[in-house]
């Protein structure tokens, strides 16, 4: 089944760049590829059949933020509207290929939870493959994760969000290797989604842990207040380069993938020699191999780094109150100093 949707796949893109040479042109392959890997404001139903690609265009919206902010600044040749940035007062809420993407995604894992979950309480083992490997994926979270990297008390408080991150991601990079679909972690934009999430429920659990006070005062970084000017601002720095990391890794592992994918099938064209397909093909189908298992690697890698960055705010926090609590055993209940140890 596999293979047969790679070379379905192959057979797609063979189709596509042909049709470039059929009219005597030159097929840019760089600008087909990028065409297919990028966002659209359409999404195209090829076929291997036919040189006519069916395209539905998506309902495009904005929301003005000023009287005539955005009236479009010009509309493409297929219709597309283009409407003016967020700088000049007008969002672009317009329903994409990859928002469609997200939103099959998340429909997909809402059934298949539904689906495969031990709704049958007398029954505490689940029966079928599919209750089964949900089951084992969902306590790997747990244990090897949350538990694992934030710890036995406060863990399992954020094993739903660990849950939701990794699942989510899991299903739109596998989405993404079925034909007629697209990658919507290959967006720059969602997997910045994702990382902010991430970084919101991050700054959350320190401030839960060690509280308002003492989150400020871990900005510092324990030094004397003559180096604050200096150790503030790189503390700073270093709370938004954690969610910069997951969202470059998980958008550039999804993403190149997929353009090696093409890229190879396009060597045929490239050297206008169809022997070259004995070759690319074979090789395009090892890749493909390798997106499957990378579509679970890199769900595990951001929810693992994900509770890793949870565990590290609240070690924070109990370090904050570990050190209030040596500075209090100096005193008995009276209010009265004594040395420790005494």
């Amino acid at each position: 089944m596999r293979k047969a949707m790679v070379l379905f796949v192959g057979l797609l893109a063979s189709t596509a760049f042909a049709s470039g040479a059929s009219t005597g042109e030159k097929e840019d392959v760089a600008g087909y590829i990028l065409h297919h890997v990028a966002d659209a404001s359409e999404y195209e139903l090829e076929s291997p059949f036919s040189a006519e690609h069916k395209a539905i265009h998506l309902p495009q919206m904005a929301i003005p933020f000023k009287a005539g902010a955005c009236e479009p600044a010009h509309v493409a040749e297929d219709g597309h509207k283009v409407f003016p940035p967020l700088s000049a007062g007008c969002l672009d809420i317009s329903i994409t290929k990859h928002t469609v993407m997200m939103w099959l995604a998340a429909l997909l894992l809402i059934g298949s939870l539904l689906a495969f979950s031990n709704r049958d309480k007398s029954k505490m083992v689940p029966r079928g493959v599919g209750a089964n490997m949900f089951e084992m994926l969902i306590l790997f979270v747990r244990d090897e994760l949350a538990i694992k990297n934030i710890g036995k008390e406060e863990g399992p408080r954020y094993v739903p969000y660990l849950l939701t991150a990794f699942f989510f991601i899991l299903f739109m990079n596998l989405l993404g290797l079925v034909p007629w679909m697209a990658t919507a972690t290959g967006n720059l934009a969602i997997t910045a989604g994702l990382a902010i999430c991430t970084f919101v429920v991050t700054q959350a659990a320190g401030i839960r842990a060690a509280g308002v006070g003492g989150y400020l005062a871990h900005l510092t970084g324990g030094v004397h207040w003559a180096l604050w000017p200096i150790m503030v601002p790189v503390e700073i720095l270093g709370l938004f380069t954690k969610p910069f990391a997951l969202t470059v890794r998980l958008f550039a592992n999804m993403l190149a993938g997929h353009i090696v994918i093409f890229f190879l099938l396009g060597l045929i064209f490239i050297l206008e020699n169809l022997a070259v397909a004995a070759v690319s093909v074979p090789f395009a189908l090892g890749i493909y191999m390798l997106e499957l298992f990378v579509a679970f690697v890199q769900a595990y890698v951001f929810t693992m780094l994900s509770a890793l960055f949870i565990g590290m705010s609240v070690a924070m926090g109990h370090h904050h109150h570990d050190e209030h609590a040596e500075g209090g055993a100096g005193h008995d209940g009276h209010g009265k100093a004594h040395p420790v140890g005494s």
